[in-house]
């Protein structure tokens, strides 16, 4: 089984314009795609490379001129500065997760595999999707669901969750399913139980306040004239990253010199996100949902 098929792996490797004695910084591993490109265009460049799962396998991979960093992104400037690697001349992130950790139903990840519900990309963290379930409050699984699964109904499917756990604890994939199973709309069966999924790894992983915290980071992190790079996979990861390229911020009103000019760290280099070609979604279903946002640093 491929660990993971990168995704716009030409169209986002040649948007760093890589120099081959610079140094990058590939913020999510997954199965090396992204950095093994990058590797390829190097001399006496460095690459650091984080992933925080533990069953990465970068943490085998043997390259001089790799340094790989078994943490979350969210520490990237402490790690950099540790390794006097800063600042970088280019950095790329592919969020999401990777197409192992979907397809390992000991993981949870997937609601087309019956497994625990875990979730966690981080094994050593005590948070998982099963403790969301069974302990969460009903306001706050409402608002997971409303706000991370951008789901109409969040607040009925909270209530039959809190009321099914009362009677047995809900443990994994299937019985969450079975639980909801009168409130899955034929139709878009699978959008919804994505939905509902994408809701809960969101919130085990608190993945937007790790990318917010990447993005804050990337102006003291990149270079003046180097390239941030961002794959993104729904509506709430695309969103946070184009208002960040666009004013340096998440949301609210802009700041502007006297001229009326945007403050802003990055200069978007590509107005409309790119996405993937026929011919890639259809050997890779799962880059079907890419965006491509790529920004230099001013």
């Amino acid at each position: 089984m491929t660990y993971h098929d990168p995704v716009m792996l030409k169209e986002s490797t040649e948007a760093l314009k890589i120099k081959k004695t610079g140094i990058y910084v590939d913020t999510t591993y997954g199965g090396g795609g992204h950095s093994r490109e990058i590797l390829n265009q190097l001399s006496t460049g460095k690459l650091y490379a984080f992933d925080q799962d533990l069953e990465s396998p970068g943490q085998s991979e043997k390259n001089e001129k790799l340094v790989f960093i078994n943490q979350n992104f969210s520490f990237i400037t402490n790690f950099l500065k540790m390794h006097k690697a800063l600042p970088v001349d280019g950095l790329i992130a592919d969020l999401g997760i990777s197409s192992h950790q979907i397809d390992s139903a000991g993981r949870g990840f997937a609601f087309r595999h019956e497994g625990p519900l875990d979730m966690r990309m981080n094994k050593n963290q005590d948070l998982t999707a099963e403790k969301i379930v069974n302990e969460y409050g009903l306001d706050a699984i409402t608002k997971i669901f409303r706000n991370y699964g951008e789901l109409n109904n969040a607040r009925k499917l909270a209530t039959i969750i809190v009321t099914q756990r009362a009677l047995t604890p809900i443990s994994t994939s299937r019985q969450l399913i079975n639980c909801l199973e009168d409130h899955i709309p034929k139709k878009h069966r699978n959008k919804f139980l994505a939905q509902v999924f994408q809701a809960l790894r969101i919130e085990v992983n608190e993945e937007l306040g790790a990318l917010k915290s990447l993005l804050m980071q990337c102006p003291s992190v990149v270079k003046k004239g180097g390239r941030i790079v961002f794959i993104t996979y729904h509506s709430l990861e695309d969103r946070l990253v184009k208002n960040f390229i666009r004013s340096g911020k998440f949301e609210g009103d802009v700041n502007k010199d006297f001229y009326g000019n945007i403050l802003r760290p990055f200069e978007a280099v590509n107005r409309k996100p790119i996405s993937p070609s026929d011919e890639e979604i259809e050997r890779n279903n799962r880059a079907r949902s890419a965006k491509l946002r790529i920004a230099e640093r001013t």
